[in-house]
């Protein structure tokens, strides 16, 4: 069986924020979906803070996907100020399966 991480870009990110200021960065997206996202699942941590599991095509579509709206949309969900940036652990994908309509 061939992993799929020999194809894909996967990490996961654990923040120290709430649900409001996750809705209020990702209302800074815009609606348009981000190229070469293949999934994004944000999940609340038990104590608090919340981790981001994140599947791209590639490490490059990630980046440009930072570079290009995600970065000024936390900065603008910060004032202006951006965190530090948060450690990523990528993970290993064995399948990433979608029900249907997905």
């Amino acid at each position: 069986m061939r992993k799929v991480t020999e194809m894909v870009y996967a990490y996961t990110t654990d923040v120290d924020i709430d649900a409001e200021r996750y809705e209020k960065i990702t209302q800074g997206f815009g609606p348009e979906p981000f190229e070469g996202q293949i999934v994004h699942l944000c999940i609340q941590k038990p104590g608090g803070g919340l981790q981001y599991i994140d599947v791209w095509e590639s490490k490059e579509a990630c980046g440009a996907a930072f570079e290009s709206r995600i970065h000024p949309a936390v900065d603008r969900a910060f004032g202006g100020t951006r965190p530090p940036e948060p450690h990523t652990e990528p993970i290993d994908v064995i399948d990433v399966r979608f029900g249907p309509g997905h």
